[in-house]
């Protein structure tokens, strides 16, 4: 089972993305108030969540950022290497897409990481 931590402070949206999260059954969604990065999975985080990250990420492509479109938040992504930024006013689907494609990379890594 594929672990994704949501951290979002807003709760109506976070309710919406587990929600919808939950409809794959392969998927164990856990909201959290600081991310574990020892779980392996997505971390799914706001601006809040990010700013209570150490200023090196590891493993910064498992991150989603869900943010407003403010440079200084930007700004902070870009440098922690975060590839999956997705605004606060898109389309939860935008943020699904997001989340499917930061698990797709997780896997590509774990599959180098671990090879048959």
């Amino acid at each position: 089972m594929e672990t994704i931590q949501l951290a979002i402070a807003n709760a109506s949206y976070a309710a919406s993305l587990r929600d919808l999260l939950a409809r794959n059954a392969t998927w164990k969604v856990l909201s959290v108030d600081v991310p574990d990065s020892r779980l392996g999975g997505v971390i799914v985080v706001d601006s809040a969540a990010l700013d209570r990250f150490p200023s090196q990420i590891v493993n910064p492509e498992r991150v989603v950022l869900i943010t407003p479109n403010d440079p200084q938040h930007l700004a902070r992504a870009w440098e922690a290497g975060i590839v999956s930024v997705v605004s606060d006013h898109d389309p939860m689907s935008t943020a699904m897409l997001a989340i499917m494609a930061a698990r797709l990379r997780v896997g590509k890594a774990e599959r180098h990481q671990h090879p048959s």
